[in-house]
């Protein structure tokens, strides 16, 4: 009987929103360790259904679904100069891409999204895949 319910929300229940991925990025984040979340700075996120073809095509993308996430920002090593007229560090996050991902994989949608943005940061700022590892499982 509970098989049966599950099933019946499952068929009133529609493709989680730009908004709904904005939403567990953010929680994400904020469970991350304040030593991780200080070294982005000021960042913002944005979700997107897609990347645009500017990214596809500098990244020699086969498919816009090829790319779940991108960090876009100044190296930590830019950091110490001071620039102006600079945009905050950002995270894009790609809604459908994801989406297809999680729907061939067998983990939660909230744990691919912070898995996501902590590869992001990770990779823009040189962190090790053990390193990667053990601030997702501090996320969880």
């Amino acid at each position: 009987m509970a098989q049966l319910d599950q099933a019946k929300a499952w068929g009133r229940r529609m493709a989680p929103s730009l908004e709904e991925i904005e939403s567990l990025a953010l929680d994400a984040y904020a469970s991350l360790p304040p030593e991780f979340r200080a070294l982005s700075g000021e960042i913002r996120f944005h979700v997107a259904d897609f990347p645009d073809d500017e990214v596809v095509e500098a990244m020699n993308l086969e498919s816009p679904f090829d790319i779940l996430g991108l960090f876009e920002g100044r190296p930590v090593a830019a950091m110490a100069v001071s620039s102006t007229g600079e945009m905050p560090n950002r995270i894009l996050l790609y809604r459908r891409p994801i989406l297809d991902y999680w729907a061939e994989h067998e983990e939660s949608l909230g744990t691919l999204v912070a898995h996501v943005l902590i590869h992001e940061i990770g990779h823009h700022f040189g962190l090790s895949d053990d390193d990667m590892e053990a601030l997702e499982a501090q996320a969880d």
